[in-house]
């Protein structure tokens, strides 16, 4: 048999042989995004045209939508450490059904924001408690031999990412009736995931156990190879951010209109679902964790790189949209190579017990550092500079955080 056949034969099984926990967690991916995309990027109009909200104050509240779930992480990943994976998603699925459920109804400004940090903090519970428990079986996984680790969470963001493809388009489809009814259907997907995991997801985790941990997130804070990873995964999202706000620049300079937007989005989530298994097979066996972390960064810095190089000669219509569309690809690789070696690098770095505090605080400290960049980066690209350096400033970023990530993987 040839070495590609058996490569092939291989890979084969180890699809095959994916137990039925993981399977869980990454349909169950799938399903949050679902839901929640079918009600998100409709919220911003709702706000403003149904409840009469001014543009700051709608503004406002999609802020706070973000802090309490993004910030709000680490409480999610600690309190999944404490009292396990199965009573806190079970929890924000409750939490989201309601959230949703009431987001429908409210009219007043105060019910509206209060639905907002509901569905928020929701997130906050069952997001990392789902996905430090994917990176933990996924570690089991490769263990026992059935492959590597960044596959597995490969396919979390796969899974994750064409429900975010799937969710826009429901939505659209139910907001012909109104906004209520994509709430309330968001809350029903929320209903039957709550179903699914009472009756699948075990009492009993398999390679799970109770260890007294004591120090709080003092360990944490001290842990310089884990808050390296954090200062680097932030720099990623911040790069990754721009998708919102520098590229709609971009485009309305080139095109005039904000309308070819929705292509380059259907265009890297349409990359992520059919490359992403390949990219990261080839990273699994020619690249190690940092060093795929390294060259994604570099492809998110070359993106930024094209369009500065483009800006300078003034490219209107479709050959001036070419640029931003050559950010888009080489971003969403950058994306498909950090992303998930960022989640298969945390177990290696967060102490016995506490995968879940490590998991939640990844995405709380990465989404501060993108909460403070982000209006740094909206105050340069108001200056009035030459239009090529801001992306110039934003290609050196992650191009500085290679030199951020862990020495060692």
């Amino acid at each position: 048999m040839t070495a590609v056949r058996q490569r092939a034969l291989r890979r084969t099984k180890e699809g095959t042989r994916l137990p039925s926990l993981l399977k869980l967690l990454i349909g169950t991916q799938f399903a949050f995004n679902v839901g929640f995309f079918a009600v998100l990027p409709f919220l911003a109009e709702h706000l403003g045209d149904a409840v009469g909200m001014a543009g700051w104050l709608v503004g406002f509240v999609l802020g706070l939508r973000t802090f309490s779930q993004q910030g709000l992480f680490v409480v999610g990943g600690a309190l999944a450490d404490r009292h396990g994976v199965r009573p806190v998603v079970l929890a924000g699925c409750a939490l989201r059904v309601a959230g949703f459920a009431w987001l429908g109804y409210a009219e007043q400004t105060w019910t509206v924001v209060a639905a907002v940090l509901l569905t928020g903090f929701a997130a906050a519970l069952f997001s990392p408690a789902v996905e430090s428990e994917a990176a933990r079986q996924a570690v089991l996984h490769e263990e026992a031999g059935g492959g590597s680790r960044t596959r597995v969470l490969a396919l979390f963001t796969v899974a994750g990412q064409a429900g975010a493809f799937v969710g826009p388009l429901l939505g659209a489809q139910l907001l012909e009736a109104d906004f209520r009814t994509v709430c309330l259907a968001g809350a029903g997907v929320f209903v039957l995931v709550l179903a699914g995991h009472a009756r699948l997801l075990p009492r009993h985790l398999p390679g799970r156990t109770r260890v007294r941990v004591r120090g709080g997130t003092g360990p944490l804070l001290r842990n310089r190879r884990f808050l390296a990873l954090c200062c680097a995964y932030g720099a990623y999202l911040l790069a990754y951010n721009q998708l919102y706000l520098a590229l709609p620049a971009e485009v309305e300079r080139a095109s005039g209109s904000q309308a070819p937007l929705a292509w380059l989005f259907a265009l890297s989530s349409l990359l992520v679902v059919t490359a992403q298994l390949p990219v990261t097979r080839w990273a699994g066996e020619r690249i190690g964790l940092r060093r795929s972390m390294a060259a994604g960064l570099v492809l998110i810095a070359a993106g930024f790189a094209v369009v500065a190089a483009a800006l300078p000669a003034g490219r209107t219509g479709t050959a001036g949209l070419v640029p931003a569309a050559g950010f888009v690809v080489l971003l969403t690789l950058g994306q498909m190579l950090v992303a998930p070696a960022a989640r298969a690098w945390v177990p290696d770095l967060a102490e016995e017990g506490r995968l879940g505090l490590y998991t939640g605080a990844l995405s709380s400290v990465s989404g501060l550092i993108v909460l403070l960049g982000s209006a740094g980066t909206g105050a340069l690209l108001d200056t009035g500079l030459p239009p090529a350096v801001p992306w110039l400033v934003l290609a050196a970023v992650p191009a500085t955080a290679v030199v951020l990530l862990p020495r060692h993987g």
